[in-house]
């Protein structure tokens, strides 16, 4: 195992700050490495900034990111107890309603795939909505109860991993990464910022969005596209929303590869009052206008679902953007082209909830451990040949 000190020469440099990088750092530095973490903004100044939190099982079918969501989930009850409780996370549960028969009749399918995938869902018949939702739009067809989702604040959490990770983990902000040092062979020695040099003989790219440029920085390609969503966040309220409730065709968006723009309705309670609603996706690149289309259509989504949310101030409206890679595969581990450099990015709309595993196979990586599931399908490795 490496071991070292904290100083400008580590074990890892993760490159980014937000949720998943503050995963990785946290893992190494409970594997006994020193990790020096690198961000050219603040800490979840990126996606995680922007990010509802969400830690699901219910929106993905059984395969490898299903895989990485439960064990994510394991690993949030087990941070849950070791991070303060300002990161906000609450084991609430999640609900998918349907509009009639046809959807319900969807979701049935969907859940029974899950149940063999280790998912547990409840199917609740539209007179038994009122029951978890009292709040919720009469004349829905029924719903899936989903007790494996949860939600953290995302910003918080990220931080207080960074803290977590204690004296092993050094964080420098504002300092942007220019190159990536390499061995006379091409092996990785470190990386050149805006303040100079840091040695490693590990890099990791976390640079979520900015993957696929951090990538180029390295000579290597990996295709992570910036997917716009914006959210609407009302007045703090009583808890008139008790969990993350959203619409079936919320499943079918999160798995379109369309650049063209899609909102279904998501609504989710938080702990601190406030409503959060979404969501929407395009491909726009990193244009950050914001959009009346887009927040009219969540607005009308949101209410049809819960009508008590018409005469709701909205307080604010936030964009952000998720890496989207085209297989919906985050890329995750050693990147064969590049001895020394591995990446963690590429989650798109998930990256909160799958950081702790995200975090816990580049740790295993870096110290040559078996992963606890089946890493190839992760592999940066897929991506080689399209360079």
């Amino acid at each position: 195992m490496l071991s070292g000190r904290i100083s400008d020469v580590s074990d890892v440099i993760v490159v980014g700050a937000g949720v998943v990088g503050a995963a990785c750092a946290y893992y190494a530095a409970r594997a006994g490495l020193s990790v020096t973490v690198l961000d050219r903004g603040s800490v979840a100044g990126g996606t995680t900034g922007a990010g509802e939190g969400n830690l699901l099982v219910s929106d993905k079918e059984p395969g490898p990111e299903l895989a990485l969501a439960l064990l994510s989930t394991r690993l949030w009850r087990e941070l849950a107890e070791l991070l303060p409780p300002q990161i906000e996370y609450e084991a609430k549960g999640g609900l998918v309603v349907a509009s009639d028969e046809a959807g319900m009749g969807a979701l049935r399918d969907f859940a029974a795939g899950q149940d063999k995938a280790g998912v547990r869902a409840e199917e609740i018949p539209a007179d038994r909505l009122p029951e978890l939702e009292p709040h919720l739009t009469p004349g829905l067809a029924g719903g899936f109860h989903y007790p494996q989702d949860a939600q953290v604040m995302p910003a918080l959490a990220a931080a207080h991993l960074l803290r977590a990770g204690g004296d092993r983990v050094r964080v420098r902000l504002g300092e942007e990464v220019t190159g990536l040092l390499t061995t006379p062979d091409g092996a990785v020695r470190g990386v050149r910022t805006t303040a100079g040099e840091v040695s490693a003989p590990y890099v990791v790219n976390a640079a979520g969005t900015w993957g696929g440029v951090f990538a180029r920085l390295a000579g290597v390609g990996l295709p992570v596209l910036p997917r716009r969503g914006f959210v609407l966040v009302t007045e703090p309220l009583p808890r008139v929303v008790r969990r993350k409730v959203y619409a079936a065709d919320y499943v079918a968006d999160v798995a379109s590869g369309s650049a063209a723009l899609q909102t279904s309705a998501v609504v989710e309670g938080t702990a601190a009052g406030p409503v959060l609603i979404g969501a929407s996706r395009e491909r726009v690149g990193f244009d950050r206008t914001v959009s009346t289309e887009v927040l009219h259509r969540l607005a009308a989504q949101a209410t049809a679902l819960f009508p008590a949310l018409a005469g709701v101030r909205a307080l604010r409206t936030y964009v952000g953007f998720r890496p989207y890679l085209p297989d919906h595969l985050p890329a995750i581990g050693p990147d064969p082209r590049v001895p020394g450099l591995l990446h963690a990015c590429g989650h798109e709309g998930a990256g909160i909830g799958l950081a702790p595993a995200t975090g816990l196979l580049i740790a295993q990586a870096l110290s040559g451990e078996q992963p606890p599931l089946e890493a190839s399908p992760f592999s940066p490795a897929r991506f080689a040949s399209a360079d």
